[in-house]
């Protein structure tokens, strides 16, 4: 190879990898807005015991709480659920669905 292919085998790849950062720089924008978005819709129909109540619930189940907030916005969205929702509506809600989880028991023999 001549030492012009390489320069330019060198541009492209840095292009390449330029092109990537900016997509992942964009992706992690986007993300940062959404989350934002959702934040200010739960603030909007939570009461702020109930935000804290959620905010150390997602400390200890993250998933379950992700899964929980996207519900509470879409019924909120419905007009399904009373705003402000309070700590007590809320307990009453993760109440409901602890209830509906199996508890799973492993049992040795």
């Amino acid at each position: 190879m001549t030492e012009e292919e390489l320069e330019e085998l060198r541009q492209k790849k840095l292009l390449a990898l330029q092109r990537k950062i900016a997509e992942e720089q964009r992706k992690a924008q986007m993300e940062q807005q959404l989350e934002m978005q959702k934040q200010a819709i739960l603030k909007s129909i939570l009461s702020p015991e109930a935000r804290q109540r959620l905010a150390n619930l997602k400390l200890v189940k993250p998933e379950f709480t992700a899964q929980l907030e996207l519900q509470l916005i879409q019924l909120a969205q419905m007009g399904k659920l009373p705003t402000p929702l309070t700590d007590e509506q809320l307990k009453q809600i993760l109440i409901q669905l602890q209830a509906q989880r199996r508890e799973i028991k492993i049992r040795r023999v």
